[in-house]
């Protein structure tokens, strides 16, 4: 049985340290002990806005096994509708394969819709072809051509 709930600053260090663990986030996160104040600064800002959602999902022992954020966005289109956005979907190494990632995008949906969104969006890397095939299972189309500008 698994259990969702809102992240605490108890468990930052863990997100992070999940959040580091793949070929990607490994370049560009800091997961050292003690972690930097920038990760308890963003929690803090994440967890004060109500348009964001930073979830974490336990198993049966309470521990943490997958993480994600969901982020709602007001906009005048769709006669000012609200657009659900998720990202930072991590499974924890050891519990991949076994049907999280998907448990977890069946709740996002349904949390999503109690939202009153009108859709659920995501980006992913273009470097991560297994992600990309699990969104599309799930029903995510390819409907738009995304544009980042880091700084």
């Amino acid at each position: 049985m698994m259990k969702f709930r809102k992240a605490t600053t108890k468990d930052v260090p863990v997100l992070v340290e999940m959040i580091a663990d793949d070929a990607l986030g490994s370049t560009r996160e800091n997961f050292t002990v003690p972690l930097p104040k920038t990760y308890y600064d963003a929690f803090e800002r994440i967890d004060s806005d109500q348009n964001q959602e930073l979830i974490v999902v336990e198993n049966e022992a309470n521990q943490i096994i997958a993480v994600f954020q969901m982020t709602f966005i007001p906009y005048l289109t769709y006669q000012g509708g609200i657009r659900a956005q998720i990202e930072g979907v991590r499974v924890h190494k050891v519990h991949r394969g076994l049907g999280i990632g998907k448990t977890v995008f069946e709740w996002a949906i349904n949390r999503a819709k109690e939202r009153n969104a009108h859709l659920l969006q995501l980006t992913t890397d273009k470097q991560r072809p297994d992600a990309i095939r699990f969104y599309e299972s799930l029903g995510f189309k390819s409907t738009h051509e995304g544009m980042k500008m880091h700084f």
